[in-house]
C-alpha cells in the first residue's frame, strides 16, 4: 500500500508543476521546429493543390460572365432587330389598312354615284311620266272647261231667253279663253 501511496502523491506533485506544456520553454525549439514544418507543409500542399483549383474555378467564371455577357449583347442586338421589324411589319401593316380603307371609301362611292345616277334617272322617267301625266290633265281639263263654258254659255243664252247657236258660243267660249 505504500508503494500505492507514493504513486499517488507523486502524480499529484507532477500535475501541480507542470502547467500547459505550450508554455514551457525547455520544449520551445521543438515546438518552434514543427511550428515551420506544418506552415511549410500548408504552403506547399495550398500552392500546389488548393490555389490551382480555385484559380481554374475563378477562370471558369470569368468564362462564363463573359460568355453569357456577349450571348446577352447578341440577344440584345437580336431584340433590337426583331423590334425594328416588328415597328415596319405595323407600319407596313397600317398603310395597307389606309389603302384598303381609301380603296373601300373610293368602291363605295362608286357604288352610290352609281345609284345616285339611277335614282336620278328614275326620279327624271317618273318626273317625265308625272310632267306628261299633268299635261294630259291639264288639256284634258281645258277642254273639258271649254266644253263645260260653252254648255254653261249655252244655257245660260237659253236661260235668257235667246237662241244658242253652238258655233257663236264655240267661238265666244274660245274669244274668252285666249284672252
Amino acid at each position: 500500500m505504500a508503494s500505492s501511496t507514493t504513486t499517488a502523491a507523486s502524480k499529484a506533485a507532477e500535475a501541480s508543476e507542470g502547467g500547459l506544456p505550450q508554455l514551457d520553454f525547455s520544449t520551445f525549439g521543438n515546438q518552434i521546429f514543427w511550428l515551420l514544418v506544418t506552415l511549410i507543409a500548408i504552403y506547399l500542399i495550398l500552392s500546389k493543390l488548393a490555389l490551382p483549383r480555385i484559380a481554374a474555378v475563378l477562370a471558369e467564371r470569368q468564362g462564363t460572365i463573359s460568355h453569357d455577357v456577349a450571348m446577352a449583347e447578341e440577344l440584345k442586338e437580336k431584340a433590337v432587330s426583331a423590334e425594328a421589324a416588328y415597328n415596319k411589319a405595323l407600319n407596313d401593316a397600317r398603310s395597307e389598312a389606309a389603302r384598303i380603307v381609301e380603296a373601300t371609301k373610293a368602291e363605295i362611292k362608286e357604288e352610290l354615284d352609281a345609284a345616285i345616277a339611277t335614282a336620278d334617272a328614275q326620279i327624271s322617267e317618273k318626273a317625265k311620266a308625272g310632267e306628261e301625266a299633268i299635261a294630259e290633265i291639264r288639256s284634258n281639263a281645258l277642254a273639258s272647261v271649254k266644253e263645260v263654258a260653252a254648255a254653261t254659255t249655252a244655257d245660260l243664252v237659253m236661260a235668257l231667253g235667246g237662241k244658242s247657236d253652238a258655233k257663236a258660243v264655240t267661238a265666244a267660249v274660245k274669244q274668252e279663253m285666249k284672252g
